[in-house]
């Protein structure tokens, strides 16, 4: 794997500018869950049980098509 250093200002909560990246990541196919969660630093179940907050399903749909389905 490759090494990215960010300085970020002191307020930005890291964890989360972490599994925002994660999230997107794993939401285009890029890392498995398991590697999205190792770049966060969190277990594959935390991982999966928050990447939702951020819009993306841990079962390959969009949130638009789950609303799709739901509302028929």
């Amino acid at each position: 794997m490759k090494t990215l250093t960010l300085k970020i200002p002191d307020s930005v909560d890291e964890m989360d500018i972490k599994m925002q990246l994660a999230a997107h990541l794993f939401e285009k196919g890029i890392m498995s869950s398991g590697q999205a969660a190792d770049l966060v630093g969190v277990s594959k179940r935390v991982f999966l049980e928050n990447v939702g907050k951020y819009g993306v399903s841990i079962f390959g749909e969009g949130i638009d098509d789950i609303e799709h389905i739901i509302n028929g």
